[in-house]
């Protein structure tokens, strides 16, 4: 058994929120659902102590649409069109804070403005243990592991059995009521597995966060409530919410929550010898791209105002026309709520109380290692036909553009050199140039060519240095060499960039454990951009079983506004959003758009976070059709925008019955700290996540509502962090939903097995406990969750209870 389950069963068992995670396929273990019981601090405290509000009473009228005791914001800035769908908080929130979030936010956002990156809380983690020692523990832990492999073949059965005659009986029907209890339909039809193989820790008393009763009682209130504000968002957006945390914010309600705007599709029973992998695909899914075979015209009409997509029930948007009420998230309410969690992060019991759950969980986990250590090795060992090898690896965050190696790319290179010299690849000053021509005007050969001459590998010089850092995407230090080989647009029609995609794939597939979900992208300059995109997908097809594509949105703007490409941000968005808005509503119109857009995932905002950003977004915020001028909106400008139409296409994508999507940015890799409370309401997963180490409260947050967090110790090594203060293991004790991830092997990586790398790196500089060998299956169970794969390759490879388990809602 992992360390995920064991970790989580303890954390059930004692009244606290673990990881949420899937059942390790091979293994015979299939631990419970996080749960948040009564004995939870929060929820116990909130249950007890709060008055009960009567619905429809004045108090809760005041309190609706994000703002505690105060009447709603009044401004002209408010998006026109239907009242947004809102989601009332179904009990008295009250706190100290209220009536004084405005002013707390404006005044942390001035401070953003003059530091480029608030200080850090002193908070840090302690060193690590010196290396010999470490390394002397490692190879003592796997002689004693050996030798009790070797005396005691059934250590597992004797353990079970021990445990099942110390457990007590109230004990045992107190289980079982609480699994029986949890809500999954498929659960229920299955008998409940009790594995008690393990030693558990259970902490009684009424007091277990050691801070005041008022302030326990205040932070409950400000915790919970900024929880409701992430529930609110999801559902809005059709996105997923960790549905063991919605289930215990039921409890805290006298009435049920309101319906979510959307319902989860029927489960499809699995048969216990369903294969192991996904059966293989009968034709291409671009092999018929017929305009006459797609779903018919809608005939709606579609304009941008003030930022968002609306829709209109007719192709002519004129004044007689009405529209369709798609539900959008209010921008008055947004600020409201972006408030309110800029107070509550800086509040000092807030703060006091997050800090001390963080270190308790981290206390709990280091018990549980000291208790069951060994017995997890050699039940690990146990387990037929898994290994390092052959556990199942999902990489959700990676670059198409630098999926492969170094290696690769330099033999892909040189084998075009050898094929294609005469090719037409370049045009140069209205003059085209053939492959042979190119290298010759920089002197070079296919023998002069290795991996130090392509310098594509993130060195000390680009550490803080985010300008050298995409420098390096250019073979040789040459932008038309990076034109040519990895670029879907260009004289070519991006066929070297097709072809090298398509041998990562197929490596992929040959290892048949490994998926990837790679991110290609729309920069917002043109407004077929997208057509172009997935034309280069259809026309090679591109595509494979083990690879889903989200697309990524530099937050360039001010860049194209400064060589006058774009006339205002208004125009960007319509390059980004209408094209997809339009293959909804007549998917025929865009017969390779509509088949490409059933494989992509989601959307991404990436850039520099360290960049300062001389603007605040609030209510004085020139709307998108007003930012005419040259710097770059902030962060939580091109969030919200991009929220707020992917919100409104996914409801009519939903209508229609094609895929929907989910917004997972690059957040909190640097930069102020307030970027990751934008992310907390409106992303679904994030990537990098590291600021939250200088946020307890935040962090706190983030691992209540399992926000799924894809790192990369070696990318943020070469960048921002050195690898020995990385915090993923500490996120990983604590119980936040992390996972690692690849970034840019090109930069990063020098094998294939970029996602071994990962696993192996950390063998050696700090000589991890023998309980970390159990990271790949750990690392790799969270990212099943958070890629979103069809329901049926989700099933083949996590079984029918990990599937339920807090899966995606939507495929």
């Amino acid at each position: 058994m992992n360390r995920l389950a064991t970790e989580k069963q303890n954390n059930n068992r004692n009244g606290e929120p673990g990881i949420l995670g899937a059942t390790w396929p091979g293994s015979g273990f299939s631990p419970p659902p996080l749960p948040c019981d009564p004995s939870f601090p929060v929820v116990r405290t909130l249950a007890g102590s709060l008055p009960h509000t009567p619905p429809g009473s004045s108090s809760m009228a005041s309190e609706a649409r994000g703002g505690l005791g105060a009447p709603p914001l009044q401004s002209a800035r408010s998006l026109p069109g239907p009242a947004p769908c809102l989601k009332h908080f179904p009990l008295d929130l009250r706190t100290s804070m209220d009536g004084k979030c405005k002013e707390i936010a404006e005044e942390l956002f001035s401070r953003s403005l003059a530091e480029s990156e608030l200080r850090s809380a002193p908070y840090e983690f302690p060193e690590e243990s010196p290396i010999e020692q470490l390394e002397e523990r490692r190879q003592r832990l796997e002689r004693q592991i050996s030798q009790d492999v070797k005396l005691e073949p059934d250590i597992l059965l004797r353990a079970k059995q021990d445990f099942l005659k110390t457990d007590s009986e109230s004990d045992f029907q107190l289980f079982k009521e609480q699994s029986e209890g949890q809500g999954d339909r498929g659960l229920r039809d299955r008998d409940v597995v009790l594995e008690r193989e393990f030693q558990r820790v259970t902490i009684s008393g009424e007091e277990k966060c050691g801070v005041p009763f008022t302030d326990l009682l205040d932070a409950a209130k400000s915790v919970v409530r900024a929880l409701f504000i992430r529930e609110k968002y999801m559902a809005l957006s059709l996105q997923s919410f960790c549905p063991t945390t919605r289930r215990y914010l039921q409890q805290l309600a006298e009435k049920p929550l309101e319906t979510r705007t959307y319902e989860q599709g029927p489960d499809t029973p699995v048969s216990a010898d369903a294969p192991v992998h996904p059966p293989a695909l009968e034709q291409h899914p671009y092999e018929y791209c017929e305009p006459s075979t797609m779903p018919g015209d809608l005939g709606l009409g579609l304009r941008m105002v003030q930022g968002v997509v609306h829709v209109y029930t007719r192709r002519e948007t004129d004044d007689h026309c009405s529209e369709m009420e798609l539900p959008y998230p209010d921008l008055q309410e947004f600020v409201a709520d972006v408030n309110v969690l800029m107070a509550l992060i800086i509040n000092g019991p807030i703060k006091s109380f997050c800090y001390r759950r963080l270190q308790y969980l981290s206390s709990k986990f280091q018990m549980h290692v000291l208790l069951n250590e060994m017995k997890e090795l050699a039940a690990q060992k146990k387990v037929p036909h898994r290994d390092f090898y052959n556990i199942r690896k999902v990489d959700t965050h990676i670059h198409a553009s630098s999926c492969m190696n170094q290696k690769h790319l330099l033999r892909f290179i040189k084998r075009a050199m050898k094929r294609h010299l005469e090719e037409i690849v370049h045009v140069e000053q209205g003059r085209e140039q053939t492959l042979r021509e190119v290298f010759e005007s920089m002197n070079l050969t296919a023998y002069d060519l290795s991996v130090d001459t392509l310098d594509m590998h993130a060195d000390r010089n680009t550490f803080h240095r985010f300008d050298k850092f995409n420098a390096k995407y250019n073979p040789i230090g040459e932008s038309v060499l990076r034109e040519i080989f990895i670029k879907t647009d260009n004289r070519v029609s991006g066929k070297y960039f097709a072809h090298i995609i398509k041998e990562v794939m197929s490596d992929l597939e040959e290892s048949k454990y490994q998926n990837a979900e790679l991110r290609l992208s729309i920069y917002g300059r043109s407004r077929d951009e997208w057509d172009k995109l997935a034309c280069w997908a259809v026309k090679h097809k591109v595509h494979s079983p083990n690879v889903r594509w989200l697309v990524q949105v530099p937050r360039l703007f001010d860049v194209y506004r400064t060589k006058g490409q774009l006339a205002n941000f208004q125009e960007m968005l319509e390059n980004i959003f209408l094209p997809l808005f339009e293959a909804t509503v007549h998917p025929a119109s865009h017969p390779e758009l509509h088949l490409f857009l059933e494989h992509v995932d989601g959307f991404d905002s990436v850039d520099d976070e360290s960049k300062p950003e001389n603007h605040v977004f609030n209510l004085e915020s020139p709307l998108p059709e007003a930012w005419v001028e040259e710097d770059n909106p902030p962060y939580a400008y091109y969030l919200y925008y991009t929220f707020a139409n992917m919100a409104m296409l996914n409801h009519l994508r939903r209508q229609r019955g094609f895929h929907t999507f989910v917004l997972r940015p690059h957040c909190g890799e640097a930069g102020p700290i307030h970027h990751l409370v934008s992310a907390f309401m409106l992303a679904e997963n994030i990537s990098h996540g590291l600021l939250l180490r200088k946020a307890p409260v935040l962090q706190y947050l983030y691992y209540l509502a399992q926000i799924g967090i894809a790192m990369s110790p070696l990318s943020n090594n070469s960048l921002f962090l050195s690898y020995h203060r990385n915090p993923l293991p500490e996120y990983l004790s604590r119980g936040l939903m992390v996972s690692l991830s690849t970034d840019d092997p090109l930069q990063f990586h020098f094998t294939k097995e970029a996602d071994g790398e990962l696993q192996i790196v950390p063998q050696y500089p700090s000589g991890p406990l023998p309980l970390d060998s159990a990271s790949p299956p750990l690392a790799h169970e969270h990212p099943c969750l958070l890629v979103e794969c069809s329901k049926l390759s989700q099933r083949q490879g996590l079984g029918r209870a990990g599937a339920l388990r807090g899966g995606p809602t939507q495929a």
